[in-house]
């Protein structure tokens, strides 16, 4: 199949962001003296948005809604003034997004993470990108895998789903892919695992972001 686009999840998939996204948790968790979580724990606990993360950080007798609520704020406020300490592209996303371009395949953002930042972290990361549309986590909007984000972006940059591929590290970003009718393909180098990729639904995986030249061939 000719592919038309080319749909990239952000965190694990485009950028290394697990350090600080759990240095900004562990920070929220220690202002109340609450337990920590190593780094590595992470990869787990994200992927959902940040309320769910909130929720996943913290002990289970303390995952009422308010403060669930309460945390996932206090994370979105220490995290926008530390998303870019440790984060940067995987090696080869730069050669990739810029190898599909000139093949002629519209790119694009589909994240979990809050749409303000998908937005920031996209401009900061790459500002020579051209991706036709950066959307992330809004309220009111179903997070993945709803693929209801991920139709209504297809629709509005002139794609058909079945033509795009859906590029992610976690099953949330696979079932989105098969959700909305797209061509998923997993990552190995973000933040899940082979078994969890084939679990749901990828098509393909990749262990290097130059495996993608060989489906836009």
């Amino acid at each position: 199949m000719k592919f038309s686009g080319l749909i990239c999840d952000l965190d694990g998939t485009l950028l290394d962001s697990i350090a600080d996204l759990g240095e900004s948790m562990n920070t929220v968790l220690a202002a109340d003296g609450l337990p920590r979580h190593p780094i590595s724990a992470y990869r787990l606990l994200v992927g959902d948005g940040v309320e769910m993360l909130a929720e996943r950080s913290l002990p289970p007798r303390l995952r009422s809604p308010g403060m669930v609520t309460e945390m996932a704020r206090r994370m979105r406020e220490v995290y926008s003034g530390r998303w870019g300490v440790h984060t940067r592209p995987y090696e080869g996303i730069e050669e990739m997004l810029a190898q599909a371009h000139q093949a002629g395949v519209t790119l694009a953002v589909l994240s979990n993470k809050v749409d303000d930042f998908t937005r920031d972290m996209i401009s900061h990361f790459f500002p020579q990108v051209p991706f036709a549309q950066v959307v992330g986590a809004k309220k009111g909007v179903p997070n993945k895998p709803n693929p209801q984000s991920a139709q209504k972006l297809a629709q509005d940059i002139g794609l058909e789903p079945e033509k795009c591929i859906f590029l992610g590290d976690t099953k949330v970003d696979m079932e989105t892919a098969v959700g909305a009718g797209m061509f998923p393909v997993g990552v190995l180098w973000g933040f899940r695992d082979e078994k969890e990729l084939n679990g749901a639904g990828a098509k393909r995986l990749l262990a290097h972001p130059s495996d993608l030249a060989e489906l836009l061939a």
